[in-house]
């Protein structure tokens, strides 16, 4: 359970956000259904549905936000806090560090493993 962050796109590898810092980002946000069958005990996994609930690229704009700071979800002050400037990577959060049992109503389901394709552009 967490954030997994999976390269893309690597960045300097020498500079990383410090807590306080502000991120500049853009990302697209895509929804995961964890599918389990109680007709077939030995097959459970992910489908990725492709449904995209948000993004900073089809706005045009990049998303800044303080790292460490408990502006954005848990998935992403700990995920973009292992990214260096320029990369672009993939984090998946599962609901305990996305949006949890509530989920965000009309826009992410409760319990959504939640996919953000997430490109760190720089610091401030």
């Amino acid at each position: 359970m967490g954030v997994e962050v999976e390269t893309i796109t690597p960045g300097d590898g020498s500079t990383f956000p410090k807590k306080g810092q502000t991120c500049v980002v853009h990302y697209v946000g895509k929804l995961t259904q964890l599918l389990q069958s109680y007709l077939c005990s030995f097959f459970s996994g992910s489908l990725t549905d492709g449904r995209k609930f948000d993004s900073s690229r089809d706005r045009g704009k990049p998303f800044k936000f303080k790292i460490g700071k408990q502006e954005v979800i848990r998935g992403w002050d700990e995920g973009v806090a292992q990214m260096s400037v320029g990369q672009r990577a993939k984090l998946t959060c599962t609901p305990d560090f996305a949006y949890g049992s509530k989920g965000h109503p009309g826009i992410i389901p409760p319990n959504a493993t939640l996919i953000f394709d997430v490109e760190l552009i720089g610091l401030e």
